[in-house]
């Protein structure tokens, strides 16, 4: 759990009540998440003439990925995710969409994208999943494409520590994959012949700092990003967008009020 057709079924169903900006109340709202939060880990990368967002839900992201390049392409497993991104962006002329099975990049042409960037979306997907994903990844790019996935690391929490009730239901409250894990990323890595430059094991639950997610940075061998493997454990990620969310509440144009 859960699979591609359960991840289309929720998807599909839920409420979207805020546009996919109801996952940033930790951060205070999306637009701390971006310039506080995911900013920061890409900026290195962009802009650039070319970005595929793998998975964009309501366009969370998109928004502002689509002004950090020539052209971006957006796909997602859910038709109803990819229509409301159409419909939001109808104004933005440099954005294509695409409906896939939840694994198929056939779409993509050969050595044409520059960044491929998923957040917050491949944390439900399981390891067949991700590495299909990755097994592409060699052909889309460009010879100096960078990569940035978000993905679960819950398989690499201590059995004993998952068993814990509260730790339990903390876990199944964000649905994430019980099989993947940092390692796996790196090995699928391998096996496509990317290389996975660095990894930012990170917590989303402050109450319980556990390592269940991570950002996964991957390139070509050959590629000017292309390093020695560089990884570590920020238990305080969560802490981070906490202290976020107090600068939003301060500075952030909508936190004064208007005199009339």
């Amino acid at each position: 759990m859960p699979t591609v057709e359960q991840n289309r079924a929720n998807w599909t169903e839920h409420t979207w009540a805020g546009q996919g900006d109801e996952w940033s109340g930790l951060w205070g709202g999306t637009e701390s998440l971006w310039w506080g939060s995911l900013l920061p880990r890409l900026h290195a990368f962009v802009p650039t003439e070319t970005i595929l967002e793998i998975a964009p839900g309501f366009g969370r992201a998109t928004q502002y990925l689509k002004d950090l390049c020539q052209h971006l392409t957006v796909v997602d497993v859910t038709e109803r995710c990819i229509d409301a991104c159409k419909q939001r962006f109808s104004s933005s002329s440099n954005i294509t969409y695409y409906v896939n099975d939840g694994k198929s990049l056939n779409m993509i042409s050969d050595h044409s994208i520059d960044v491929v960037f998923s957040f917050d979306s491949l944390v439900h997907a399981e390891p067949d999943v991700i590495k299909a994903y990755l097994s592409q990844m060699r052909r889309i790019l460009k010879p100096n494409g960078m990569g940035f996935i978000h993905h679960s690391n819950v398989g690499g929490i201590p059995p004993f520590i998952k068993k814990i009730p509260f730790i339990r239901r903390a876990l199944d409250q964000g649905w994430r994959s019980e099989g993947m894990t940092a390692r796996l990323f790196q090995r699928y890595c391998e096996q496509a012949e990317l290389q996975c430059v660095g990894q930012e094991i990170i917590n989303r639950i402050t109450r319980y700092p556990l390592p269940h997610d991570c950002f996964s940075l991957f390139t070509l061998p050959y590629s000017p990003w292309a390093r020695r493997y560089r990884a570590f454990t920020n238990l305080g990620f969560a802490y981070e967008a906490a202290y976020l969310a107090k600068q939003t509440r301060l500075y952030s144009k909508s936190s004064f009020r208007t005199e009339i």
